[in-house]
């Protein structure tokens, strides 16, 4: 297949630049992937809509600060933190990248405090090893002084950090959010206890994958990113038990959707740490999860391809082409899809 079979118009007015409050308030497009129907809701319906004694996995990652800005050679710079090699060296992707040149050093300009990094390594592709020069602890340095990574489409927004993070967030390590999680509230979870719906919690770490565009012309010469996950011994014997007890497994996000399918073998989950790859367009057969809530995604990106391997390429595009007539709000800020 190639990535233009997974194109669709979507008219710029439409990506969401602030979130809607109350969060729940969001709007929830409903695809019942048999019937090949399309239904509109809002959010806190959510748990009216699923199966009583479902189970619900969440990504309870955690946005980190990842956003810098810096001076470098009297100019203007910007790094995004992706993954930490020691206490104080993270590799970053950064901007303008002719100017990170090898042993290179310049200043970050924190929120509250500056401090000094020099470039310690060039990667191949693009991304450097930056030593941040300080004493004391980088990571609560970064807490205090680090800027919200959001996605490059959102380029006009009023959202605070916490705006960006899910109410369950708890383990720091994405430089983006989970965002199907963004649309729940407190009232949402009370409702779904009272259906007897389980919160079943996973953590995977959303890398810079989330930014990248599929660059080759046929899908599955593209190379996936890996994300590094957790499932845990409590989490993974609570999804056995469903899957014993024929409940629906329904996945918060693709991030969810990746870890489970990952990691499960033979119908079993089994609690481990690792890094996925996991590329699922269609053609692949789910193993794990009966429906998936998730956001809009954008146009040939593989999150469209993973939603289209789970219901159809066709039916995801016709509700991609209703949701833009009916001006659904896209991406991170934006509305929600249920398909079961």
């Amino acid at each position: 297949m190639k990535k233009s079979d997974f194109y669709f118009d979507l008219p710029e007015e439409l990506i969401a630049q602030n979130p809607i409050s109350p969060r729940d308030r969001s709007r929830l497009m409903v695809l019942d992937r048999t019937e090949k129907t399309i239904r509109h809701h809002h959010f806190f319906e959510l748990p009216s809509l699923l199966p009583e004694n479902s189970v619900l996995v969440i990504n309870t990652t955690k946005v980190i600060a990842a956003r810098l800005y810096v001076v470098i050679d009297n100019k203007e710079g910007e790094l995004l933190l992706l993954k930490k090699k020691k206490p104080h060296v993270w590799k970053c992707m950064v901007k303008p990248g002719k100017k990170f040149t090898r042993n290179t050093s310049f200043r970050v300009k924190g929120r509250q405090t500056s401090i000094t990094g020099c470039v310690e390594k060039i990667h191949p592709d693009g991304t450097r090893d930056i030593n941040f020069d300080m004493k004391g602890n980088f990571s609560q340095w970064l807490s205090e002084n680090g800027y919200a990574p959001y996605p490059p489409y959102i380029k006009d927004t009023s959202a605070s950090f916490e705006d960006y993070q899910t109410t369950y967030a708890k383990d720091e390590g994405s430089v983006a959010a989970p965002t199907a999680g963004l649309h729940f509230t407190d009232r949402v979870f009370e409702a779904l206890k009272k259906r007897n719906i389980d919160i079943i919690p996973i953590t995977l770490h959303v890398g810079r994958g989330t930014f990248l565009p599929v660059k080759s012309e046929y899908i599955q010469d593209h190379v996936m990113h890996k994300e590094w996950y957790e499932l845990s011994q409590e989490s993974a014997a609570l999804l056995n038990k469903a899957k014993r007890e024929n409940r629906s497994i329904i996945a918060v996000g693709t991030t969810s959707v990746r870890t489970l399918e990952s990691n499960i073998n033979k119908s079993t989950f089994t609690a481990k740490t690792e890094e996925t790859d996991i590329f699922i367009y269609p053609g692949y057969t789910y193993k794990a999860v009966d429906g998936i809530i998730t956001n809009f995604h954008l146009p040939e990106s593989t999150l469209i391809m993973l939603i289209s391997a789970f219901a159809g390429r066709d039916f995801i595009l016709n509700a991609y082409r209703d949701a833009v007539n009916k001006k659904y709000r896209f991406y991170s800020f934006g509305d929600a899809m249920l398909i079961y």
